[in-house]
């Protein structure tokens, strides 16, 4: 099922995915930067044996959802998420976030928490632990649309451990985001450690063990002291490109999580 979202900040393309009858607490999944839905192609059918899936195009990433207003904050940022939750069927939701999509995750739970069941944390940026600055020097030519395409091969490849990208699906929808979509969009603010303190909910972070977003020592420290009800579970050989590495154990590892902190309230 599609659905497109209207926001006050533009319409956010959503879709709906049927996963196992009775599974209550649907996903709600949140893709990296200059990325869209397609990021998830390896996870769904992992993530659908434990129940519904929906996906959503970040506003003002690259993808079907369309800005029709300035996002000038993080406040905006988790204004326009919490309202497409609350247009949802469902009560509550296991909100699962990728790399900067972590991020758009992490920002709305800090300020709107209440349709949250759980928060699920795949190497994100910005919330565990800053950005390296080689990482941010790297990034820097990839964002210029009229270098050389192999500039953006280069850095997602670096993200990705050094593995070839060059024809990969992914990766290419990627580097078309980066070629042909301009951002306009705040420069996140770290979430502070004050505030994942106050993070009531239950909150898994995977943290990919060769991921230069972050570093990965720092980045799980930080999660297992900060986080209340945290879990954390570090990837050691995979990279920033952890969930099409590994899509099998994410699932087994979701489905653990939520099933661990499933609730007896139905979530519609």
């Amino acid at each position: 099922m599609v659905l497109d979202i209207r926001t006050d900040y533009g319409l956010v393309r959503v879709y709906r995915f049927d996963g196992k009858a009775d599974a209550g607490v649907p996903f709600v999944l949140l893709p990296g930067r200059a990325s869209a839905s397609p990021v998830w192609a390896d996870n769904l059918p992992g993530l659908l044996a434990t129940g519904d899936v929906y996906t959503l195009d970040l506003l003002g990433e690259p993808g079907m959802s369309i800005q029709g207003r300035p996002i000038s904050s993080d406040d905006d940022q988790a204004a326009w998420l919490n309202q497409v939750l609350e247009a949802l069927p469902e009560r509550t939701f296991h909100l699962v976030g990728l790399s900067i999509g972590g991020w758009t995750a992490a920002n709305l739970a800090v300020r709107e928490p209440n349709q949250i069941e759980t928060l699920i944390l795949i190497d994100p940026v910005y919330v565990v632990d800053g950005m390296p600055w080689k990482t941010i020097a790297r990034s820097l030519p990839a964002s210029l649309p009229w270098l050389p395409k192999s500039w953006r091969d280069s850095f997602s490849s670096y993200t990705a451990g050094g593995a070839p990208v060059v024809n990969v699906p992914v990766a290419r929808m990627i580097e078309a985001g980066m070629r042909h979509y301009t951002l306009r969009l705040p420069q996140p603010q770290r979430v502070s450690e004050d505030r994942l303190a106050a993070l009531r909910m239950p909150v898994l972070t995977i943290i990919a063990g060769r991921s230069v977003m972050h570093d990965p020592q720092t980045a799980a420290r930080t999660a297992e002291c900060a986080i209340p009800a945290g879990t954390v579970r570090i990837y050691e050989a995979a990279s920033h490109a952890v969930n099409g590495e590994y899509p099998e154990r994410i699932a087994d590892d979701i489905a653990a999580f939520v099933t661990a902190h499933r609730t007896e309230t139905p979530a519609g």
